[in-house]
């Protein structure tokens, strides 16, 4: 027979083991509901919602994915999902999505998804870890949206810049042609002529360059920056072919707007460098040294190696108002000219932020 100790640590199991097994009814039941809320959660959404387990295989979608894509239910869990992206779009989807899986980096790419219409429409997929209490990834929660739209409205703006950029530069081609017509005779205003032209000239390699060239093959655009842009404006002077015209030091982004000013102040100082300065010697060269300082951007242009200077000249002409108004209005910034016996050399500072908008 138990003796009453027996009997008593008898009914402390007992009762711990219920109170264990309705701890684990309540986990289910949490977890259970915890699922349903999530479904309800996902299939409201106007995305499409899809999870995985650690290692990618897909095990849950949302109404909206089957919505968009006609597909029977389950038969793109695994990896069958991937036999839904345009063929040309697969392997970069794939290569993302493996490195995502190694490094539990969030996931992010653009593909054509086909359409239960047996279109392929344009989607972003994105898709981030759950990490559990273990730091391990417990699984994948991702997004699909469809930017088909998006990418028209995107098109059919580009088509609208490619022919807004081709009269544009029409226009200066004609005001060129105007001003060679206008003057055409007259010896006296042949340089003034000259000048101008140069100066259209300028404005038109900087609008061809800073405008956007989606027409391009990718990886052939390069970056809108001051040293880029330099190097455009540049490229006509057989100085800067020769390397007696150079740049160095930092880089900043520029945007359209401001390469107008910036196409202008660098055009006229190599232009006056090369009729009056160092580059019109024959050892002459001009070195430019960029050096971002905070919310500024300094230039230090240098000429040396040309005829001794005595002075600053008697008067400015108006190549040099238009510098000095072009960086103190238009990029909000100043200009220091030292008239020294080697050279000309000029300190100017202009707004980072002036650049970048």
């Amino acid at each position: 027979m138990p003796t009453r100790s027996e009997i008593k640590n008898f009914r402390l199991d007992e009762y711990r083991d219920r109170r264990h097994s309705d701890s684990q009814l309540q986990e289910r039941g949490a977890l259970q509901l915890s699922g349903d809320a999530f479904h309800a959660l996902a299939d409201t959404m106007p995305q499409m919602v899809w999870s995985t387990l650690p290692d990618g295989d897909h095990d849950y979608y949302n109404a909206r994915w089957y919505e968009f894509t006609g597909a029977p239910a389950g038969s793109t869990d695994g990896e069958a999902w991937a036999d839904m992206f345009h063929p040309d779009d697969q392997p970069e989807a794939w290569r993302r999505w493996k490195l995502s899986l190694a490094t539990g980096e969030p996931y992010e790419v653009e593909y054509r998804l086909r359409h239960r219409s047996g279109q392929y429409r344009w989607v972003l997929g994105r898709a981030l870890p759950i990490i559990g209490p273990d730091q391990k990834i417990q699984r994948w929660i991702g997004t699909c949206t469809d930017i088909e739209d998006a990418k028209q409205i995107a098109s059919h703006n580009e088509i609208l810049s490619q022919e807004l950029s081709h009269r544009i530069k029409n226009i200066f081609a004609i005001i060129s042609g105007l001003v060679s017509m206008t003057l055409r005779g007259d010896e006296k205003l042949a340089a003034m002529a000259d000048t101008l032209k140069g100066r259209i000239a300028a404005l038109g390699r900087a609008h061809e360059y800073v405008r956007p060239h989606n027409d391009k093959p990718e990886g052939d655009s390069k970056e809108v920056t001051i040293r880029h842009l330099l190097s455009e404006i540049f490229a006509s002077y057989p100085a800067f072919t020769d390397q007696r015209l150079t740049i160095s030091g930092g880089d900043i982004v520029v945007s359209d707007r401001a390469a107008t000013p910036v196409a202008l102040v660098f055009h006229e100082l190599a232009t006056n460098s090369m009729k009056y300065g160092a580059l019109a010697a024959e050892h002459g060269r001009v070195d430019v040294v960029i050096s971002p300082d905070g919310g500024m951007l300094r230039f230090k242009w240098t000429e040396s190696g040309g005829a001794a200077i005595s002075g600053a000249p008697a008067r400015s002409g108006f190549g040099s108002k238009l510098v000095d108004m072009s960086v103190t209005q238009q990029l909000g910034g100043s200009l220091e000219r030292s008239w020294l016996p080697t050279g000309l050399q000029i300190m100017m500072e202009v707004q980072a932020s002036r650049l970048a908008s």
